[in-house]
This record gives C-alpha cells, structure tokens and sequence, in this order.
C-alpha cells in the first residue's frame, strides 16, 4: 500500500487547506484512513479518522469544527478539509492506513500499519 499526500503549503491564520491522500497498491480491506501531524520534538497526534465502509468520522477534539475528513465515491482518495486554521495547526501531516476495523484506540499510532512520506502545513 502506498500512500501520497499532496496539498500542504504556506497560509495566513485564518485561511484554509485542503490536503488529499492518494491510496494505491493492495488497497482492498483497508479499513481506516486517516492523518496524523507531528510537530519536530512532538508526540505525533491523531487529526481525523475515517472508515472506509460506511464512512464514519472522527476528529480530535483540537480541530473540531475546523477540520472535516472525507473520501471520494471511489475510495481512492481521502480529503482533509481544514477551515479557520491557527498557527498551532502548524505540523507535517501524514496520511495513515490500517487494515483492522476494532482498534484500541482510533487515534493509536499503532493501530495504522501505512503511513505517507508527509506535507507540511505552515500556518502565520
């Protein structure tokens, strides 16, 4: 499974990204696609999650209201529409996969078995 992200780049407080993860390879039985952000220095931490069957959602309670995480009607992409962003959003964001459907934890690190190479968001 490859996992490209695209979209990240320089934007005033204020303003809006939409990041998109582009899922190639053994796709079949993914079961969740997500994205991360880690801060250098940081812990990573889980933004928003969605199943790919069915479509349920979450999102971290630090972006809620703010972010929305989808998936085109062929499942091939997954989008992270982010709204009212703040300096603190500012963060390398990747693209995650997992194959189980029952997790610990939605946002476990562990949980995801794919992760993308990463775009920066750089919010002022």
């Amino acid at each position: 499974v490859q996992l490209v992200e695209s979209g990240g780049g320089s934007v005033q407080a204020g303003g809006s990204l939409r990041l998109s993860c582009l899922k190639s390879g053994n796709t079949t039985g993914l079961a969740r696609v997500g994205w991360f952000r880690q801060i250098p220095g940081k812990e990573r931490e889980g933004v928003a999650v969605i199943y790919t069957n069915g479509g349920t959602t979450f999102v971290a309670g630090s972006v809620k209201g703010r972010f929305t995480i989808s998936q085109d009607s062929s499942e091939k992409t997954v989008y992270l529409q982010m709204n009212g962003l703040k300096p603190e959003d500012t963060a390398k964001y990747y693209c995650v996969a997992g194959r189980r459907h029952y997790v610990s934890a939605v946002f476990a690190a562990s949980e995801f078995d794919y992760w993308g190479q990463g775009t920066q968001v750089t919010v002022s």
